[in-house]
């Protein structure tokens, strides 16, 4: 009788033959599915109401990305309490790449601001890639007399109890740069007034309600150029390009002193990275187009059509930055 002994190489090949026979098929499926994206419509969530800056660079970027996917792309409002239940919304989204969130500073704000939320900032979402951001400024009339931000700040100084600033919602980046005004320039006792949005607090200036706002450059853009009111200073880096006269506050002489709001795309965690890649790919390459740096510059923004990467060093950076904001300016957790 003859004994047989197996042959170990052919053991391991038999093996490697029939897990290779699984895999394959896994693998073609993928490959495949990633080959036909999008078969179905991509969902861009607005964590804000319709009209607003994140609402419209959102559908201009749909608008753009369905042309280039070649599958419907479609923005979904979901506004409310700070932009939670929509960036909550997009956190508890399938993880599929046909949903993404539109966010906004408020993604880095929130944590701060907020006894719980329905999101992790840095385990619920991948980011995909940082569009635009929109610089702020201040702003007041024009008989109030100051010229510069320095000569508004030693005006209110001598009596600043009958002075106060407009800003939007408690914890918008806009409402948070006027608290870091008062807190380093002495001013505490300027009392900081809350409007339910942007153009109501921006109505309050032009009315005389209030002598100083703090705001979006956008809405108030179209007032500084009818000498309705005078702008300051704005908060970015730099001078917007057709209000040239308006110094930023780092040139007013006020160190350090840069806020912004920025929108950018984030997918659920866990989205496929291979789509993730492609839909940073097309996006940037989408925003560095000429017509749509001039369509979106119009529209109050400057791109920055930054990468994925490059967002989450922004968000890591501005969470811990805001959060120190918050507690410095002793502003109640919200609920």
């Amino acid at each position: 009788m003859t004994k047989h002994t197996s042959d170990p190489s052919r053991r391991y090949i038999i093996k490697g033959l029939f897990t290779t026979g699984l895999a394959t098929p896994a693998i073609l499926r993928a490959s495949t599915a990633f080959a036909a994206y999008p078969e179905r419509p991509v969902r861009i969530i607005v964590a804000n109401t319709p009209g607003g800056p994140s609402d419209i660079i959102a559908r201009i970027v749909a608008a753009a990305l369905q042309e280039t996917l070649g599958g419907a792309v479609f923005v979904e409002n979901r506004g409310g309490a700070g932009g939670n239940i929509g960036m909550g919304l997009a956190a508890r989204a399938e993880p599929d790449g046909y949903t993404l969130l539109l966010s906004t500073s408020a993604y880095s704000v929130n944590p701060g601001l907020y006894e719980k939320l329905p999101y992790d900032p840095f385990k619920d979402f991948v980011a995909v890639c940082e569009l635009a951001i929109s610089p702020h400024v201040f702003a007041i009339k024009p008989d109030l007399g100051p010229k510069t931000m320095k000569e508004f700040v030693a005006l209110a100084k001598t009596n600043p109890d009958k002075f106060n600033v407009s800003t939007p919602p408690i914890g918008t980046t806009p409402q948070l740069q006027a608290e870091v005004l008062k807190q380093r320039e002495g001013l505490q006792k300027m009392a900081t007034v809350v409007f339910a949005g942007g153009g109501d607090a921006l109505a309050a200036l032009i009315s005389g309600t209030v002598q100083l706002s703090s705001g979006v450059l956008a809405p108030a853009h179209q007032h500084i150029k009818a000498g309705a009111i005078r702008g300051l200073a704005v908060t970015g880096t730099k001078r917007w390009h057709d209000l040239p006269e308006i110094p930023t506050m780092l040139e007013a002489g006020f160190p350090d002193f840069v806020f912004d709001t920025y929108t950018a795309l984030m997918a659920p965690a866990k989205t496929p990275p291979e789509i993730v890649a492609r839909i940073e790919k097309e996006t940037l390459a989408i925003l560095r187009r000429p017509e749509m740096l001039a369509k979106l510059e119009q529209s109050g923004f400057d791109v920055m059509a930054k990468s994925g990467k490059e967002h989450m060093q922004r968000v890591t950076k501005e969470v811990a930055m805001f959060r120190d904001i918050i507690e410095k300016a002793e502003i109640k957790k919200l609920q």
